[in-house]
């Protein structure tokens, strides 16, 4: 019976010590928690009547304006490629424009240039919806994040992929 108590009196202290470290990490060195963003999501918020969806879409870089980029990239790449996986609400197209496989690696060249830095992707996305004060940063010694609501132009987006003969 003794050796059952030092046990548990041990595992408490154990857990005790964890638990403290754990919070004196997550105080980041007396500052205030580091906000989490979860990476790889991107959730419609609502469509337009033009067939624009509203997206709410990650994106990561060094600085601040190019975390705003690729999330940008990353909410046509979403529409293009992968679809949209939190449908979020009704009317929200899931569905990838691009539904034939590996045509990123077979069209390479082209989606290149399409996705440079200020390229043409830009001209499918808006920034209009975004509220004030509704981004969520994230900023570490090697990176930003940020959450930002990214308007993407989808049936203007299909209409140059086929007159593009991309699909």
């Amino acid at each position: 019976m003794r050796k059952l108590s030092l046990m548990i009196l041990m595992m408490l202290l154990t857990a005790t010590t964890i638990n403290a470290q754990g919070y004196r990490n997550l105080k980041h060195n007396g500052a205030q928690k580091a906000k989490v963003i979860y990476r790889n999501t991107i959730r419609c918020l609502g469509v337009e009547r033009d067939g624009s969806q509203t997206l709410r879409v990650v994106g990561e870089g060094r600085n601040k304006s190019d975390a705003r980029e690729q999330a940008m990239k990353n909410a046509v790449w979403a529409v293009m490629f992968d679809g949209i996986k939190d449908g979020g609400n009704a009317g929200c197209s899931t569905k990838p424009l691009i539904t034939e496989e590996r045509a990123h690696e077979k069209y390479e060249d082209y989606f290149n240039i399409f996705f440079l830095d200020n390229g043409a992707y830009k001209e499918y996305v808006n920034m209009s919806d975004t509220k004030y004060r509704s981004k969520e940063k994230s900023k570490t010694k090697l990176n930003y994040s940020i959450e930002i609501t990214v308007q993407v132009r989808r049936a203007e987006l299909k209409k140059r992929l086929q007159d593009d003969n991309v699909i």
